[in-house]
């Protein structure tokens, strides 16, 4: 079985570029929450229960996935369901329309964590010569992405996403995308970059 750990670099998803900033920007309101319950259920104690039930056996979807943070992408599952409910969206089978919700958020996982991998494979090892494993240098590098703005996160894992020829057209459509010279994008790119290799040095210096 694929868990979270392992990376499938193959996996396309459309809009991917913004996901790390953009996957909680819908916020689960009461309405919307009330919509998800009655698609539920009639009975509001029933739906309740169901409620309940579904996000546990969301929760053991991520967790038997070797998912970190499996409640949260719990969470994001019914967020994302709810999203839908309230925009009109039918739902027949709530529980086959929960999982396969939470099928593709598994699989946009695996491509972030791809993307953590590409960005981590850039940056050089620590001159302490720490004997840190991959994981603990993962774990420093999502520390030092959260410390900076979301369009500085796009940039420097967009600019170092791919290999060879793939790379070259992702900073192109990265280029086109921002509307600044490759030059301008290669620069921004190398001050993030030294940013980040100090923060991660710090980080691993600091859990020594």
């Amino acid at each position: 079985m694929v868990r979270c750990g392992d990376v499938d670099t193959e996996i396309e998803l459309p809009g991917f570029n913004a996901l790390a900033a953009g996957r909680r920007k819908w916020t689960l309101t009461q309405a919307a929450f009330d919509g998800l319950l009655e698609s539920l259920a009639a009975d509001r104690e029933r739906a309740g229960q169901l409620y309940q039930e579904t996000r546990a056996n969301l929760v053991g979807f991520f967790e038997w996935r070797g998912c970190p943070f499996p409640e949260d992408h719990a969470d994001e599952t019914i967020n994302r369901v709810a999203k839908r409910i309230s925009e009109g969206e039918e739902i027949r089978d709530p529980a086959k329309y929960f999982f396969g919700v939470a099928r593709l958020l598994f699989l946009e996982i695996q491509r972030e964590r791809a993307r953590e991998l590409h960005a981590l494979s850039d940056l050089p090892e620590p001159s302490s010569g720490s004997a840190d494993t991959v994981e603990q240098r993962l774990d420093c590098l999502r520390h030092c992405l959260k410390s900076i703005s979301s369009e500085q996160r796009d940039l420097i894992v967009g600019y170092y996403e791919g290999e060879k020829s793939k790379k070259i057209k992702n900073r192109k459509r990265l280029s086109d995308r921002m509307k600044i010279p490759i030059n301008t994008l290669r620069m921004r790119a190398l001050r993030l970059r030294e940013q980040l290799e100090a923060c991660v040095e710090e980080c691993l210096n600091n859990a020594a």
